[in-house]
């Protein structure tokens, strides 16, 4: 916390930011997946993220629950989706959606869609 900034609220702290030349931007992502030098990757689900740009720097500030994978682990979520998707013949959004709908049952996922839901 910055000293003297405790009691500011949100807009003002905002106002703030932008008057130092700090723009900051929310970016409609769902999931963030970092691939690390030794083969591993971080992956971010579900994220936030937001994009701060300041002097003409851009970054991104990425939040929300984290988990490793050992390089050539599987991604059982998108393995999962893959195969929702060409079992029910709709796009892997729409399988993504399915298994989150049905808690990550792969079965349950594939009944919802065929049945039109």
């Amino acid at each position: 916390m910055i000293p003297g900034l405790g009691g500011m609220n949100p807009k003002q702290m905002e106002q703030m930011m932008r008057q130092m030349g700090i723009n900051q931007t929310p970016v409609d992502a769902t999931r963030v997946i970092v691939e690390k030098s030794d083969g591993s990757k971080l992956v971010v689900d579900p994220a936030q993220v937001v994009m701060i740009e300041m002097r003409g720097q851009k970054s991104l500030q990425v939040s929300g629950e984290f988990n490793e994978q050992a390089a050539g682990e599987k991604d059982e979520k998108q393995d999962d989706a893959a195969l929702v998707a060409e079992q029910a013949g709709v796009s892997r959004e729409k399988a993504e959606a399915a298994l989150k709908k049905a808690d990550g049952d792969i079965a349950e996922a594939i009944m919802l869609l065929e049945n039109g839901h």
